[in-house]
């Protein structure tokens, strides 16, 4: 499991890169902040689903 799958290691206001559900066939990545944590789970493993600032919401699939 990466660490972009444990809801721990994601935390608002960290830049993330997300992969948005229109995008998840070509995995493009959307850069923001987050907002808000949006899995209740301690892990899922297609990532960990957040808002971000612009209100964008996807799967964090990379953490800077």
């Amino acid at each position: 499991m990466n660490r972009c799958s444990i809801r721990s290691n994601v935390k608002e206001g960290l830049k993330v890169g997300i992969v948005l559900k229109q995008d998840q066939r070509t995995g493009k990545i959307t850069q923001g902040i987050v907002k808000r944590i949006l899995t209740n789970s301690s892990t899922h493993p297609h990532g960990i689903k957040v808002q971000l600032t612009d209100g964008q919401v996807g799967r964090v699939k990379e953490i800077y």
